[in-house]
């Protein structure tokens, strides 16, 4: 019993042909290893750097309990001030991030120290980037980006282990009603397929992201991320042509976000135990009827 990991696809450079019919249009992720090359980020972002930059900013802090089912997913565990944060990620292991943290509302001068890969396709939301921080050991939960995005995520100083799954997988993965995450009870490296079994049989992808690298992931793409060492990323947003995926991403981020964290204070854990008992259910319909 296993889950099927294969390399995600890497190349140095790509041209905006390749890529577009490779890997955009048919929805197949990416590592472009020197996409980087010309961005002055590549050399200038140390953690010493952004601690001057941003460093007096309250920061918060997110870690790997599993999530408080009275509250919305994306609430915090703590806060800390950022220099302080970036001196424990150095010095220790912890299991704390800080997740969708935007440090160009506090130094608009870090606008001048990347580029968008607009020369592989458009529709980025250049001014508005998301930077993600974790400890050695600390875990990105399996899920996918409720905006359905195209993502292109660059790493820097360090090394993060990436899991990526296609959205065919979603059931199997034990996905969570009216949300964008997997059940949290398992351990997707080291799963137990006695207890979930309709893991058994998925197919994903998988690497180590090295500094400068980044990674694109297709719309939808579930995803799951192990900080290996200190480090950081930056996420590059870019909007999918479809009209249907901008009408679901519409969805998601009102009707589906406001119902479910409604249902979440009003019913708390009677909520949250129905939405889990649920996804196990339809994983194992899918595992029973051999889906995908």
């Amino acid at each position: 019993m296993s889950i099927t990991l294969t390399p995600i696809d890497s190349v140095d450079h790509i041209s905006r042909e390749d890529f577009v019919n490779n890997y955009l249009n048919p929805r197949k992720p990416l590592i472009i290893r020197k996409a980087t090359e010309s961005w002055p980020a590549l050399q200038k972002w140390t953690f010493e750097y952004l601690k001057e930059t941003v460093g007096d900013q309250t920061v918060p802090l997110y870690n790997s309990a599993k999530a408080d089912p009275s509250k919305a997913i994306n609430a915090s565990a703590s806060e800390m001030r950022f220099g302080d944060y970036i001196d424990l990620i150095q010095k220790q292991p912890t299991d704390l991030r800080i997740f969708l943290f935007d440090p160009i509302k506090h130094a608009p001068k870090l606008l001048e120290d990347y580029r968008s890969p607009s020369d592989l396709m458009g529709g980025f939301l250049d001014k508005y980037p998301n930077m993600f921080f974790g400890g050695a050991g600390s875990v990105t939960f399996l899920h996918y980006d409720i905006d359905l995005a195209h993502i292109f995520h660059t790493h820097f100083n360090g090394r993060k282990h990436v899991m990526l799954f296609d959205q065919k997988w979603t059931e199997r993965l034990y996905c969570i009603p009216f949300a964008t995450y997997a059940l949290e009870d398992y351990d997707i490296e080291n799963p137990d397929f006695g207890k979930f079994p309709a893991l058994n049989g998925i197919e994903g992808q998988e690497a180590i992201l090295e500094h400068g690298d980044t990674l694109f992931m297709p719309t939808g793409y579930w995803h799951w991320m192990k900080y290996l060492t200190g480090s950081f990323s930056i996420s590059l947003r870019a909007w999918d042509k479809s009209w249907a995926i901008k009408a679901k991403s519409l969805y998601n981020l009102t009707i589906q976000r406001k119902f479910d964290n409604l249902m979440k204070a009003r019913f708390k854990k009677d909520y949250m135990d129905w939405k889990e008992n649920l996804a196990i259910k339809r994983a194992n319909n899918a595992l029973a009827a051999g889906k995908p």
